[in-house]
């Protein structure tokens, strides 16, 4: 069975970082396309960052280009989003998503498995 579990979120000043990891169990990290989105309350869920299989293909969503990074640790299957220079915008529950085996790179929430529970980020101006 796959599970997702995110953590790293919290509050933090605009301008600040936070560092988020998904913890991956059930499956290899390394073989799947690895993805964070993030959701504010009526709204639809947003693409932030994705990592493909093999970690060679990275793709950002425009308003975190140059700010986030995302990255994976094969050896604690894990995936990580480091998140600098925040901003209150940013504001949003971070969820972890997991998509097919040995696929590249998508935006598309349809695209998506297995999802964590979410961890809220709160960016205060």
């Amino acid at each position: 069975q796959v599970q997702l579990v995110e953590s790293g979120g919290g509050l933090v000043q605009a301008g600040g970082s936070l560092r988020l990891s998904c913890a991956a169990s059930g499956r290899t990290v390394s073989n799947y396309a690895m993805a964070w989105f993030r959701q504010v309350p009526g709204k639809e869920r947003e693409f932030v960052a994705v990592i493909g299989w093999g970690g060679v293909s990275t793709v950002y969503a425009d308003s975190v280009k140059g700010r986030f990074t995302i990255s994976r640790d094969n050896a604690k299957n894990t995936v990580y989003l480091q998140m600098n220079e925040l901003k209150p915008e940013d504001t949003a529950v971070y969820y972890c998503a997991q998509g097919p085996r040995y696929f590249t790179v998508s935006r598309l929430v349809s695209t998506y498995d297995y999802w964590g529970q979410g961890t809220q980020v709160t960016v205060s101006s």
